[in-house]
């Protein structure tokens, strides 16, 4: 067949102009496949695509026969061998087979030779020195006017490849204005959760010893399990450690692993395609891909059933994925930091947890003390979180007497810090400004009796303090006389004085 310079013409523009406004990879195949179907008796056409990074190609779409209704592209799929395609981007060049049997050893070929085809011609898909990927023809008979043909496919190539670009860019440029609007909606839901990176206040030497190894594996990949009782501020070491670390300019992902049913977990964690059930109208992204570049947090990890468990792992060990409803594996690079109240080894020893998921998540474990445990940050705390509050609430700081702070310190706090900011949000509200003494806390905290925590005590020093405290509560401050604590004890004024002014307690906080 010869084809003169103005029936080229014609082809070229015939086919530019069905596929310049295709905006989807199906619509764009469909269109070119069907209009070179018009010219050209070809078998099959097949387009790859080739990401330099990774070294690997993919089908973009591919088409076989002759189909009354067009050529059809099928689903991408991944290529474990695609040996015309690597010398096509290797060399750069139009790589064209006469006679496919002499390259069966070919994996790829050896596939086309069984499926009846006998020559094939490839051409680079190259636009701005770029390689995209590469343009497929392929023919069951080798046709008679191969190199002038050769001639013409060369064009249609280079047309090709813009219109794939085109394509490529609209996608992720739809892709990411999605993930954007998801982005922006994840955090206006997620902006009033109280945290502030300068609110972390502390100077228990257990304490520092933990911020010091946050600070030493915060600017590290690696996996972190935080343990502690509820309320000790796992949330908020967890974002600490996020905003150390070198990808504090992206999303902090917190996914509340209670409250993931299982119907949901993977549209709520993976996203899902549009119509990919009843109900979703639109594309969602999952907290994973929200995620990319940044960390995930997985609250609570220990409440996932053992079904979500190996969901989970199979994502943290592949970084990859698929919405539900859609087949493309999507990759995702995020940093994973675990929390939980429970002893996650022994729920892994009896098989409550998965061992393996226990390993991936426990790289480096951080346990995070009770308040109980670390008495030195109650005034500290309480002096900064009533700052906080009182100019949250436009209101006035409370002052707390000495006696009032020893009172706070004896006090288990079962609820840790998270009682204790109740607590103080409370006390603005509601003494803002008022002096609060030992008393007015017996009564706000309706304190049980204080033996439990005198067994809890570390020095003997302690113990006398709480006790000599305890004393006075009940004697309304008062040391010698028939009502002081000097004849509830059975102490002597003098010595107790000299005790209670060692120990940096005035019997006045407590009249």
């Amino acid at each position: 067949m010869h084809w003169n310079s103005e029936t080229r013409y014609q082809i070229l523009l015939k086919i530019n102009n069905a596929i310049i406004t295709q905006n989807t990879r199906r619509d764009l195949f469909n269109a070119l496949a069907t209009e070179l179907r018009k010219h050209f008796a070809c078998d099959r056409i097949s387009i790859n695509l080739y990401d330099e990074k990774s070294q690997s190609i993919s089908y973009f779409a591919a088409a076989d026969g002759i189909d009354p209704a067009g050529i059809a592209s099928r689903e991408s799929r991944s290529l474990v061998k695609g040996a015309i395609s690597k010398m096509v981007i290797r060399s750069g060049n139009p790589v064209i087979i006469k006679d496919l049997k002499h390259y069966s050893d070919f994996e790829s070929v050896r596939s086309m030779v069984e499926h009846g085809l006998n020559a094939t011609m490839a051409f680079p898909l190259v636009i701005r020195k770029k390689t995209l990927g590469t343009i497929h023809f392929s023919f069951k008979q080798q046709p008679a006017y191969m190199e002038e043909l050769q001639e013409v496919l060369t064009d249609v190539s280079r047309q090709a490849a813009i219109a794939v670009d085109n394509m490529l860019s609209y996608t992720n440029l739809k892709e990411t204005n999605s993930k954007l609007i998801q982005q922006k909606k994840y955090l206006i839901d997620n902006t009033d959760d109280g945290y502030q990176q300068d609110s972390f206040f502390y100077v228990a030497p257990s304490m520092q010893e933990i911020i010091a190894l946050v600070e030493k594996v915060a600017h590290s990949d690696v996996s972190i399990l935080l343990t502690g009782e509820t309320g000790t501020g796992k949330d908020y070491l967890a974002r600490t450690i996020h905003n150390m670390s070198p990808r504090n300019e992206h999303l902090f992902v917190k996914v509340n692993c209670p409250a993931l049913a299982p119907t949901l977990f993977e549209s709520e964690l993976f996203g899902h395609a549009r119509g990919a059930f009843t109900g979703a109208e639109a594309k969602r992204v999952g907290r994973f891909e929200l995620a990319n570049r940044g960390t995930v947090f997985l609250d609570e990890v220990s409440e996932l059933s053992p079904e979500l468990q190996a969901k989970l792992l199979h994502v943290l060990q592949d970084r990859r994925f698929e919405r539900v409803g859609d087949s493309r594996s999507i990759h995702v690079n995020f940093r994973v930091v675990a929390a939980s109240n429970r002893d996650l080894r022994t729920y892994a020893a009896e098989g409550r947890f998965r061992q393996d998921l226990y390993y991936r998540l426990n790289t480096v474990n951080i346990h995070v003390p009770p308040l109980r445990e670390r008495m030195e940050d109650i005034a500290l705390l309480i002096e900064k979180l009533s700052d906080h509050q009182a100019r949250k609430m436009n209101g006035e700081v409370p002052v707390y007497t000495d006696g009032a702070l020893e009172t706070l310190k004896i006090y288990r706090w079962p609820g840790n810090v998270r009682e204790l900011k109740n607590f103080v949000k409370r006390m603005v509200i509601l003494r803002g400004g008022e002096r609060i003494t030992s008393l007015d806390i017996d009564k706000i905290l309706s304190l049980d009796p204080p033996e439990e925590a005198i067994q809890q005590v570390a020095t003997l020093a302690d113990a006398e303090r709480r006790h000599i405290i305890t004393a006075l509560k009940k004697c309304r401050g008062i040391v010698g006389g028939k009502k002081g604590i000097s004849t509830l004890l059975g102490v002597p004024r003098t010595t107790l004085q000299y005790r209670m002014k060692k120990l940096g307690i005035n019997p006045a906080d407590f009249s």
